[in-house]
């Protein structure tokens, strides 16, 4: 009755509309997005989609959540209920066993036919079993849909020791999720680690600890034979010799691609359905998308990159401009309660000897993460324990993003490739973020001393020397309280700004301008050019010059020694980028806006970065006016410090200098 009604529902859209259905052949996480892509692009379109098992479309991914008793039978359908809608049908348990290509009909399994304007297949794939003798015994299972999770939950309540064969993803799940109910459950892996395909030695070795502490065995570098049994699973015969006692075995040892519909029409097929990068197969009005496509000679195990191949494959039907170029395997999952990341070329077979692996280990050892890098570009990641990177990991990943050498230093230290992002609140700030930026006092070292009993700012500053020399961090210490505190950073602030950009402008002239020309006749009485050219207006620049930057160095002094405290630490600042800006304007005089060669060279080079580092630094600080900013206080710590790097080569710079001077 059910089979006439759905005949005649078919012939009377037929009867009204010219255009032919497309068609779906499975009803699996991939098919149905192919529906929602299709309905959302075009809602009008008619559809039709088909599906072999006696379920409406569920989530396979939560079959394990299942299993193990965290999902109920309504969490595992919710999240892919298919809309009922006019011009959608649905045709459950109902498979097709024909395609009749040069009619565009597909045949079910009741024999009717069904036209079609494009077709879709999303079949899937299945278990792979392997060929062990025993496999057919009863107590042997697969894990890949929900006929197998039912099967499963019924034995799991008899069963005492259970074994599953494969120590791949779905493996680990299945072995975890049958521990309920006191079952004994061991896992065995033919390769050297556990999630072979995702993680290298030392992940694995992490995961499989784990699943010891847990209770759960692993058998490492070892294989099934046979299975032992007269008609129910007694145990197994291993590669090694050795025989184990168990009296249920579980199968996942990955899987196959369905191709045996495609085969028998004759659409190309290698390892799966063969597909271009719209996602047509040899026959440009059958689309393959999921489980069963190959595309560029690469198998996809996962949904994320079914769920793309969908999205494509929908809008190239629908005659808009679409490419499939294939994806990068990621994986980003909790296995048995344990965060586990992977994507791109992480193993020791796909990383070449030109890659370049940096590792981070916790403290603790409770997390693990690894970077694959190729000429400085991000390759692949791992990481095992929780990472709030990941999302920027998958992105540069994708995207061969370059890793540049100071984020691996940090990556080294912390296990981070970029800057934590903090609120302006110091009281959120990490405990080595540093308040003062003078001193050095980091927020952990406050927060010590408040615990200790410094309650207000002044009890803070003596305890710890925070806000001590310039004091624009006193709204910071204020924070830290809860309280509200004036900035005195107000002191010379205009000042210091307007220095910065002098400096700034007299840098970036004195190396964007051409040298100065010299006098092109010796017949002229004096000319700008003896300036840098005659030896004794040479050693007056050079010395000023010299004193110039011996006395910007006073800074340091009013800033870290105590007795050296008359007038304002804002005024000293200041002072120190006149001195600054004064000392590009004798640079001019002494070199003529030459940059030299060799060792002058080498000299204007550091005067030059000193100038506009400095420049910056000032700019920074002047801006900052007491701003309790974590990334603000961290560019001008860097610049500051970036400031001090490059005075340390001036000395002997100077030093060979003056030498070679005098000496020739």
């Amino acid at each position: 009755m059910a089979s006439a009604v759905l005949k005649e529902s078919f012939i009377n859209r037929a009867a009204v509309t010219s255009a032919d259905p497309i068609v779906i052949i499975g009803t699996g996480p991939v098919g149905v997005r192919t529906v929602q892509e299709l309905l959302r692009t075009n809602p009008g379109q008619e559809i039709v989609i088909y599906g072999d098992e006696p379920w409406e479309p569920y989530n396979r991914v939560r079959l394990t959540q299942m299993l193990a008793g965290h999902s109920t039978w309504a969490d595992v359908f919710k999240s892919l209920v298919v809309a009922d809608l006019p011009n959608l049908e649905k045709r459950y348990n109902c498979p097709i066993v024909e395609i009749d290509r040069h009619a565009r009909i597909v045949v079910d399994a009741m024999a009717y036919r069904q036209r079609y304007s494009k077709l879709v297949m999303a079949v899937g794939s299945r278990p792979h079993v392997p060929n062990i003798p025993g496999v057919d015994l009863d107590g042997v299972f697969t894990f890949r849909n929900m006929s197998d999770v039912q099967g499963l939950l019924a034995r799991r309540v008899r069963s005492r020791q259970t074994l599953v064969i494969g120590g791949g993803l779905l493996g680990i799940e299945a072995a975890k999720a049958l521990q309920r109910s006191h079952t004994a459950v061991s896992i065995i892996e033919h390769g050297s680690r556990l999630m072979e395909r995702q993680l290298d030695e030392r992940a694995g070795e992490m995961i499989r600890e784990h699943l010891m502490a847990l209770g759960i065995k692993s058998y490492l570098g070892d294989s099934v034979k046979q299975i032992l049994g007269d008609r129910l699973v007694e145990g197994v015969r291993l590669r090694s010799g050795r025989e184990l006692a168990f009296d249920t075995v579980v199968i996942a040892t990955g899987i196959v691609p369905n191709t045996k519909l495609a085969r028998d029409v004759g659409i190309s097929v290698g390892r799966g359905i063969r597909v271009n990068d719209h996602l047509q197969t040899s026959d440009p009005n059958i689309y393959a998308v999921g489980e069963c496509t190959e595309h560029r000679g690469q198998i996809y195990g996962l949904v994320a990159p079914g769920l793309e191949q969908a999205s494509v494959a929908a809008h190239s039907m629908l005659g808009k401009k679409a490419a499939y170029k294939g994806s990068i395997s990621a994986a980003n999952l909790k296995v048995v309660g344990r965060n586990v990341f992977s994507i791109g070329c992480v193993t020791e077979e796909e990383i070449t000897n030109i890659d370049h692996c940096v590792e981070y280990s916790s403290p603790s050892s409770e997390s693990y993460r690894k970077l694959v890098l190729r000429q400085g570009r991000l390759m692949g990641a791992i990481a095992v324990g929780k990472w709030n990177e990941v999302s920027r990991i998958q992105e540069g990943v994708t995207f061969r993003r370059r890793i540049w050498p100071w984020q691996l230093l940090r990556f080294k230290r912390t296990g981070e490739l970029w800057p934590t992002q903090v609120s302006d609140d110091v009281r959120q700030w990490p405990a080595t973020a540093a308040v003062c930026n003078c001193t050095g006092v980091t927020r952990g070292a406050l927060s010590a001393a408040v615990a200790g009993g410094c309650q207000t700012v002044e009890a803070l500053a003596e305890c710890t020397g925070a806000s001590t020399v310039c004091g624009s961090c006193k709204p910071k210490l204020a924070q830290l309280l809860g309280e509200s505190a004036e900035a005195t950073v107000d002191k010379g602030r205009t000042a210091l700004f307007v220095m910065s950009a002098l400096g700034l402008v007299a840098a970036l002239l004195t190396l964007l301008m051409n040298p100065i020309s010299f006098a092109s006749t010796v017949q002229v009485d004096w000319h700008l050019s003896q300036l840098w050219t005659n030896s004794f207006y040479k050693q007056v620049s050079g010395f000023t010059l010299l004193g110039l930057s011996l006395v910007a160095m006073l800074l340091s002094l009013r800033k870290r020694v105590k007795r050296v405290s008359f007038a304002a630490y804002g005024y000293w600042r200041v002072m120190h980028a006149v001195l600054g800006v004064l000392t590009l304007v004798v640079l001019l005089l002494h070199t003529g806006l030459s940059m030299g060669q060799n060792l002058n060279f080498m000299l204007m080079f550091c005067f030059m970065g000193l100038a506009l580092v400095g420049a910056f630094a000032a700019g920074m600080t002047a801006y900052e006016s007491g701003k309790a900013s974590l990334a603000l206080g961290r560019w001008r710590r860097c610049t500051t410090w970036a400031h001090i790097f490059l005075f340390w080569p001036l000395p002997v710079l100077l030093g060979f200098h003056v030498l070679k001077s005098y000496y020739f």
